[in-house]
């Protein structure tokens, strides 16, 4: 479902300070696979996600989706490939348009848009359905604006918009970070159920690596723009945080220093 061949990028490149972010970078994802990722800061992982969205074209290397090479396609042509959801809980949705609004560009992501209507009564029982599932009782609030919600809620609202369409691949940029525990818990807990309801292939960047361990099938470690532990099987079942910390430690030969990472 996605595969990474030599993946490089650098910004700044031909000035005098150049900041190397991602150092060839390789990765295959089989269909249905939830893999999370996990780094220090500056390890490369939001790069990571943008060069797979086509945010900035990448130096050099090959990204293919779907059994399609999309590296040279523009981020807007990819869009009915990708669904994503980012940290930040405004950046999911349109504040000033209605949950309604919001839902109806949602689910014509990547299509030809023209002068009709962008909803009508089979939309909104569809938009309700979705809605239902969250237990939020937003499916009685679709004329709101979305400004009116809660973090948790607008979060939940940008997951239920990313996979409505089904996309091929689900980029999840720390979506649960902004939030306080409690409701983290929550939009993990809708996750879960999303992914596994409609078989998503999924890559999540967490920095708690508790969270990294125990959701989906895989665990990935970025660590100055390369990828130097892909953890799977019972290895990773099997593998404790201090495992994780030792591990970096006998492949780096240094001790992970993240105050993020180690407080989480």
């Amino acid at each position: 479902m996605l595969e990474l061949r030599d993946i490089r990028k650098t910004f700044n490149l031909g000035t005098p300070t150049p900041n190397p972010a991602l150092r060839g970078i390789s990765l295959r994802l089989e269909a249905g696979e939830f893999v999370t990722v996990i780094g220090s800061n500056g390890a490369g992982k939001s790069s990571l996600l943008n060069a797979i969205a086509g945010t900035f074209p990448i130096d050099n290397g090959q990204i293919n989706i779907n059994g399609a090479e999309v590296t040279t396609w523009p981020e807007y042509k990819r869009a009915n490939l990708i669904g994503r959801v980012f940290q930040d809980p405004m950046m999911g949705t349109a504040a000033a348009m209605t949950i309604e609004e919001n839902l109806a560009m949602a689910i014509k992501r990547g299509e030809k848009r023209g002068l009709a209507r962008g909803t009508n009564a089979q939309l909104r029982s569809k938009f309700k359905e979705y809605l239902g599932e969250l237990g939020l009782g937003l499916e009685n609030r679709l004329s709101d604006k979305v400004k009116l919600l809660s973090g948790g809620q607008r979060q939940s609202l940008a997951l239920i918009m990313a996979t409505m369409s089904r996309p091929k691949l689900l980029l999840l940029d720390e979506h649960t970070a902004a939030l306080d525990p409690k409701t983290a818990e929550q939009v993990s807990q809708l996750t879960n159920t999303i992914v596994e309801q409609y078989g998503l292939t999924v890559l999540m960047i967490t920095h708690n690596m508790e969270h990294a361990l125990n959701t989906g099938t895989r665990t990935i470690m970025l660590h100055e723009g390369k990828i130097i532990l892909d953890i799977s099987g019972p290895q990773r079942a099997d593998m404790t945080i201090a495992d994780l910390l030792q591990e970096f430690s006998r492949v780096r030969g240094e001790q992970l220093v993240d105050d993020r990472l180690l407080l989480a």
